[in-house]
C-alpha cells in the first residue's frame, strides 16, 4: 500500500511540474520584445549648397591646322615644339628661290609694260596734234589711241602679276595666325609640302579656354537665364573639376549655347569660358562641370544612414519617448554624409541613425550614445 501511494504522488508531481514549465514558456513567448538600442540625432536646417554635374571637355576657342599655301621644300623650322608663340611669329620657311625669281620677273614685266605704255601715250599725243594739222591720216591717229589703251591694260596686268608673285613669296614664310601654343611638327627639314593639303602643325589658343558639355532640351531656359546673368570674379555658379577631382580655381561664364538641339539625343551643347592664366586647362582635357542648383538654400539635413529604402520609397524613424514611428520622406540631393529632406519631417525631430535595421513602426527603443547601438 505504501509503495503504491508513493508512486502515485511521484506521478502527480511530474504532471504538476510539466504544467508549470509550459506556463512559464507561454509567458515568455507572449512577453513584449525588449527595446531596441538606437542612437538619434536632431534634424537640423543648414545652408545646403549643392551642384548638378555634367561630363565636360576643354576646347580651344581658337584652333587651326597650319598648312602651306604654296608647294615647295621645308628649309627651316623656327620654333620649339609645344611652346607658346606670339601672333606673327615665323614658324616654317619654304624654299623661296623660285618665288623670289618669279617676283623679280614680274617686276621686270611691269617695268617693260610701263615703258611701252609711256611710249604709246607719247605717240597718241603726237598723232592727235598732227591730226589737228591734217598732217596724218585719221586712221593712224585712231590706231595710236587703241595702242595706248592696250598698253595701259598691259600695265594693269603686269601689276597684278607682281602682286601675285609678291603674295607667293610671302607665303613661303609661314607665320602664326594668332597667339597660342604650337604642337608637334608633322614635317621635318627637307620635306616637300603641297599647297593646301599638307598639315604642318596645329596651333591653338589657351587663355581664355572653353569647356563644352551637353544638357537636355528641358534645361535650355535655365542656361539661357544663366547666360544673360552677369557674374563676378567670386561667382561660384559655374565651376570646373579637373580629372583628378581637384576644383579648378577660376569661375566660368557661359560663352555660347549651340544653334540647335540634336534631334536624336534631345540634347544641346553649352560652351563655358574660363580664364586660364597658368595654362592648367588643355585642349581635349576631360573633367566635370558643376552648376549651382537653383534649389540650394536653407534646408533640413539628416545623416544618410538614417534613411531606409522600401519598395522605391524612403523612410526614417522618428523617436518620441520610448518608441519610434516610421515617416515617409522626400529626399533632395546628397551632401557628402548628409542628405537634404524636402518634406516628411521638421526641424528638431529626433531621427534614428543607428539601429534602424532592427526597428518596426511603433517599436520600443532605448536611446544610446552614438556607436553604442551598433556595438550591441
Amino acid at each position: 500500500m505504501t509503495s503504491k501511494y508513493l508512486a502515485l504522488c511521484a506521478a502527480l508531481g511530474l504532471v504538476a511540474g510539466a504544467a508549470c514549465g509550459k506556463k512559464d514558456a507561454d509567458q515568455k513567448k507572449n512577453a513584449a520584445p525588449p527595446p531596441v538600442p538606437v542612437s538619434v540625432v536632431a534634424a537640423r536646417t543648414t545652408d545646403a549648397v549643392y551642384y548638378d554635374t555634367y561630363p565636360a571637355t576643354a576646347v580651344a576657342l581658337q584652333s587651326v591646322e597650319v598648312r602651306s599655301q604654296v608647294t615647295g621644300f621645308i628649309t627651316a623650322l623656327s620654333f620649339k615644339e609645344g611652346e607658346l608663340v606670339p601672333k606673327g611669329k615665323v614658324l616654317y620657311q619654304i624654299d623661296k628661290s623660285q618665288f623670289q625669281a618669279a617676283y623679280q620677273q614680274a617686276l621686270a614685266g611691269l617695268a617693260s609694260a610701263r615703258a611701252s605704255a609711256q611710249n604709246a601715250n607719247i605717240n597718241q599725243t603726237r598723232y592727235q596734234r598732227l591730226l589737228q594739222q591734217d598732217a596724218i591720216a585719221r586712221q593712224v591717229a585712231e590706231t595710236a589711241v587703241t595702242t595706248a589703251a592696250t598698253a595701259g591694260s598691259q600695265v594693269a596686268a603686269a601689276q597684278a602679276a607682281v602682286a601675285i608673285a609678291r603674295t607667293n613669296l610671302g607665303f613661303a614664310t609661314i607665320r602664326a595666325p594668332f597667339a597660342g601654343r604650337i604642337g608637334i611638327s608633322q614635317v621635318r627639314l627637307g620635306t616637300q609640302v603641297s599647297a593646301g593639303t599638307t598639315v604642318l602643325n596645329t596651333i591653338s589658343s589657351e587663355n581664355p579656354i572653353g569647356v563644352d558639355f551637353v544638357v537636355t532640351e528641358t534645361d535650355i531656359p535655365r542656361f539661357t537665364a544663366l547666360q544673360n546673368r552677369a557674374g563676378g570674379a567670386g561667382d561660384s555658379t559655374l565651376r570646373f573639376v579637373l580629372p583628378g577631382g581637384q576644383p579648378y580655381g577660376q569661375p566660368g561664364k557661359i560663352r555660347a549655347i549651340a544653334r540647335g538641339v540634336d534631334a536624336q539625343t534631345g540634347t544641346i551643347t553649352v560652351r563655358l569660358q574660363f580664364a586660364n592664366p597658368r595654362r592648367e586647362l588643355k585642349d581635349g582635357l576631360s573633367g566635370v562641370v558643376k552648376v549651382l542648383n537653383t534649389q540650394s538654400g536653407n534646408h533640413l539635413v539628416i545623416p544618410n544612414q538614417a534613411v531606409v529604402e522600401q519598395m522605391g520609397e524612403n523612410f526614417v524613424y522618428v523617436a518620441a519617448g520610448d518608441s519610434a514611428s516610421q515617416r515617409k520622406v522626400q529626399l533632395g540631393p546628397r551632401l557628402a554624409d548628409q542628405v537634404v529632406v524636402l518634406n516628411g519631417i521638421k526641424a528638431g525631430d529626433k531621427i534614428v541613425t543607428e539601429g534602424v535595421q532592427k526597428l518596426r513602426d511603433g517599436g520600443k527603443i532605448k536611446i544610446s550614445a552614438p556607436g553604442a547601438a551598433v556595438a550591441k
